[in-house]
C-alpha cells in the first residue's frame, strides 16, 4: 500500500503530464497558465518542458556508474557466479572501482556495494555456506567463575605480571579449502551455495603463542612429511625466526609439543619482566606430558588449563585470533583458485599463511583477545555477562523492484541484425518521424558500450591469470632438494643449510677448473682402497 507521500507524489505526476499534454496540443497556450490550471509548480513543469526528466525517470547522483556500466557489472558478476566463483563484496567493489578508473572518476564509497546489491533484483548477497555452531550457546556460570577464581589465585600466589600472561594452542588447516563468506551470486538461486574448492585437502597444523600485551611468537609449523625441502626456505621471505616440523600426519604430538615449550623459552625468556611466566592452554595430551610439564617447572612458567570444551570463550587465541587468519587464509586460496591454481601445495600454502598471519596477528588483535577473556585487564564479567547470550539470523534486506528490460543487443548475429535495421530506417526517412531511428541507435550505442565494459572487466581477469601463471611457473622451477630427513628447522636454519650447501658447490667447481688449468682432469681419479689417497692403489700402499 502506497504512502500517503507517495500517492502526492504519483497524483502531481499525472497533473504535470496532463498539464505537458494541453501545451503541445495548443490547449494552453501558457505555461504559468497551465501550472496554474493542473495545480502544479511552474518551475517544475518549465524544467519539464525543457526536457529535464522527473526524480523518478532520472539516474541519482549519488549512483557512481552509468546504468550500462551496472549491468556489465552484473552480468559480469553472473558469469563468475555460473562458474562457480562468485565473488565477495569486496570483489564487487574492486570490479566497479576498475571500470570508473578507465573515465577517470574516483572509486565508489564504504556503502557502494550493499546499495548496488540491494538495488539490483539479478544479484543479491548470501553466505556461501550455513554456520556451524559447534559450541554451546550457554555455559554453566560456576564453572566459568572457578576458572577466573584460579586466575585470580594463582597470579597473586606467584605474584606475576601482566606482561608475563601467554596463551598459546594448535589451529588447523586443510591446504586446499576456502573459507565460508559472503558472497554476490544470481538472485535465482534458492539452494546453498557451493564454491569451488581445491582438490589438495592435507591437513597442517600451527602451533602459535601470544601475549597479554600484544606480540605473537614465532608460529610453530607442522607439516605431513618426512623430508624438509630446499623450496621451503628460498624465495618465500618467510621471517628467518619462524620454525617448520615434520609429523607422519600434520598434527602435533608429545615430542612437538616438548619442541615448542623449548622455543617459547627461547622467545619469551630474556623479555620477561616479574619471576614468573603464566601460561594457559588446553587439555590437549602434548600440553600434559610429564616431560612438558617438569621443562615448565624448571623455568619457572606456570600453566593453567582451562575447563574442557570453554575455549571458544576463554581462550584469547580462538576468541580474536585464529577465526580472521583462517578467514584470511581462505582469501588467500580464493584468489589462488580464481587464478585457476587448483592445487595447493606445501609452497602455496607458506605463502598464503604468510599473508594471513601478517593481516591477522595484530597488537590489536591480540590484546582485544585477552580483553574479551577477561584475562587483561582482569573482568570477569566480560565473558560472565554474555553467557545467556542467543545468536539469532539477521531478517533479510527488502529487495527494490525494478521492471527495466533491456533489448540491447547481447550477440554479433543482434548487432548486426541492429545495424542494418538502422541502415534501412536511414534509407526510408523522409518526414516520417525519427524517434525509431533514435531508439535504434541509443540501444546499439548501450551494446557497444556494455562491450567495451565488460571487456575491461576481462581484461583485468586475463592480467591476474597471467600474472598467477608466472608464479607458479617460478615456482615449479624451483628446485626441490631434500636437505634434512625429519626433525625441525627454523628458516634461518634451513637458509643456512642451502647456502652451506652452494658454498660447498662452489669450491668444487673452483677445484675442478684449477685441476684443468694445470692440465689435469676433471674426472673421477682413483683412489687406494686401502688409505683413501691418490698416487697409488692398495697394492703399491706403504699401509699394506
Amino acid at each position: 500500500m502506497a504512502t500517503p507521500t507517495q500517492a502526492k507524489t504519483s497524483n502531481q505526476e499525472g497533473r504535470i503530464l496532463l498539464a505537458i499534454q494541453s501545451i503541445k496540443e495548443g490547449h494552453i497556450q501558457s505555461i504559468r497558465a497551465s501550472a496554474m490550471s493542473y495545480d502544479v509548480p511552474y518551475t517544475t513543469l518549465y524544467r519539464r518542458l525543457n526536457r529535464v526528466a522527473s526524480r523518478r525517470d532520472s539516474t541519482p547522483n549519488s549512483r557512481k556508474l552509468t546504468l550500462y556500466e551496472e549491468s556489465a557489472l552484473v552480468r559480469y558478476i553472473l558469469d563468475l557466479d555460473s562458474r562457480g566463483f562468485p565473488p565477495r563484496p569486496q570483489g564487487v567493489q574492486e570490479m566497479a572501482d576498475l571500470l570508473l578508473s578507465e573515465r577517470g572518476e574516483s572509486p565508489v564509497g564504504i556503502n557502494w556495494t550493499t546499495n548496488f546489491i540491494k538495488r539490483r533484483t539479478e544479484i543479491k548477497a548470501k553466505f556461501s555456506q550455513k554456520y556451524d555452531y559447534k559450541r554451546a550457546k550457554c555455559e554453566d556460570p560456576k564453572i566459568i567463575e572457578g576458572w577466573f577464581s584460579l586466575v585470580r589465585n594463582t597470579v597473586a600466589k606467584y605474584g606475576i605480571l601482566e606482561q608475563d600472561i601467554y596463551n598459546f594452542d594448535e589451529a588447523g588447516f586443510v591446504m586446499g579449502v576456502i573459507a565460508t563468506a559472503k558472497v554476490v551470486t544470481s538472485s535465482e538461486a534458492k539452494s546453498r551455495l557451493k564454491t569451488i574448492q581445491p582438490g589438495n585437502r592435507e591437513w597442517v597444523s600451527i602451533i602459535q603463542g601470544v601475549n597479554s600485551y600484544g606480540w605473537a611468537l614465532p608460529p610453530f609449523i607442522i607439516f605431513k612429511a618426512q623430508n624438509h625441502l630446499s623450496a621451503w626456505y628460498e624465495d618465500l621471505g618467510l621471517p628467518h625466526d619462524w620454525v617448520i616440523t615434520l609429523s607422519e600426519n600434520g598434527w602435533t604430538s608429545n615430542s612437538i609439543g616438548y619442541e615448542w615449550i623449548q622455543h617459547f623459552n627461547r622467545h619469551t625468556n630474556a623479555r620477561t619482566v616479574g619471576t614468573y611466566r603464566l601460561l594457559i592452554l588446553d587439555g590437549h595430551e602434548s600440553h600434559l606430558s610429564a616431560q612438558f610439564q617438569h621443562y615448565c617447572i624448571e623455568r619457572k612458567i606456570i600453566t593453567l588449563c582451562m575447563p574442557p570444551h570453554s575455549s571458544h570463550i576463554l581462550q584469547p587465541l580462538d576468541v580474536s585470533c585464529f577465526a580472521p587468519l583462517k578467514l584470511s587464509y581462505g582469501k588467500q586460496i580464493e584468489t589462488f583458485v580464481r587464478n585457476r591454481l587448483n592445487h595447493i601445495t606445501k609452497l602455496e600454502f607458506l605463502s598464503a599463511f604468510k599473508e594471513a598471519f601478517k593481516a591477522t596477528f595484530t597488537e590489536q588483535n591480540i590484546k582485544s583477545g585477552f580483553r574479551a577473556t577477561g584475562l587483561v585487564p582482569y573482568e570477569p564479567q566480560n565473558v560472565l555477562s554474555h553467557l545467556n547470550l542467543h545468536l539469532r539470523t539477521p531478517t533479510p534486506p527488502i529487495v527494490e523492484s525494478g521492471n527495466w528490460t533491456s533489448k540491447t543487443p547481447q550477440t554479433i548475429r543482434e548487432l548486426n541484425f541492429q545495424t542494418e535495421h538502422i541502415k534501412n530506417r536511414i534509407v526510408r526517412h523522409q518526414n516520417s518521424s525519427p524517434t525509431s531511428i533514435n531508439d535504434a541507435v541509443s540501444c546499439l550505442v548501450k551494446g557497444a558500450e556494455m562491450m567495451m565494459h565488460s571487456a575491461i572487466l576481462l581484461k583485468a581477469e586475463v592480467k591476474a591469470l597471467q600474472a598467477a601463471n608466472e608464479q607458479k611457473k617460478r615456482r615449479e622451477r624451483k628446485r626441490k632438494r631434500r636437505i634434512m630427513q625429519g626433525g625441525s628447522l627454523s628458516v634461518r636454519e634451513g637458509e643456512d643449510i642451502l647456502q652451506s650447501a652452494e658454498v660447498d658447490a662452489q669450491v668444487r667447481t673452483e677445484v675442478a677448473s684449477e685441476t684443468t688449468r694445470q692440465g689435469g682432469s676433471i674426472g673421477r681419479q682413483r683412489r687406494c682402497g686401502t688409505c683413501g689417497n691418490i698416487g697409488h692403489n692398495a697394492r703399491t700402499c706403504e699401509r699394506r
